[in-house]
């Protein structure tokens, strides 16, 4: 099994302790890129490939900024070296976004009328028994 891409330089102390879940997940990557999609609209196919960007990217935020459990050393190799979206991480800190699942939902320009996704209306909000799910990622509700 192939290694998560490094650059030349080593990586700092306690990657051996994260390193077996990035795998995991690179694993679980490849495995959604080759996977088939007929049958499938063309955005559903992307929706597993944006879920595990998702998880990879929370579990370096998780650890860094809730549990304490790496060093910044190893979270700024981490996302120097792109194994978390550092621009996704920059919106979980800010208050409104701590669950948000991709950058494409809250990009006005992907839109028909100049708003955010349906996905970031709160459920309260939303008629009820309906079900929402966003067309870029397949998310059904990172709002809170």
């Amino acid at each position: 099994m192939p290694k998560v891409r490094r650059s030349k330089k080593p990586p700092p102390d306690g990657w051996e302790l994260i390193e077996p879940t990035l795998e995991e997940l690179e694993q679980k990557m490849r495995e959604a890129e080759t996977e088939p999609h007929e049958g499938k609209r063309k955005v559903e196919s992307l929706w597993p490939i944006f879920k595990i960007h998702h998880q990879k990217s929370r579990y370096i935020y998780d650890l860094y900024y809730r549990r304490k459990a790496i060093s910044k050393e190893l979270y700024e190799h981490c996302l120097n070296e792109n194994i978390a979206d550092k621009n996704l991480i920059a919106k979980w800190k800010k208050q409104g976004y701590e669950s948000l699942c991709c950058l494409r939902c809250i990009q006005t320009r992907d839109t028909n009328f100049g708003t955010s996704c349906i996905c970031r209306v709160p459920k309260a909000k939303l008629e009820e028994g309906k079900i929402v799910e966003c067309i870029h990622c397949g998310c059904r509700g990172c709002s809170g």
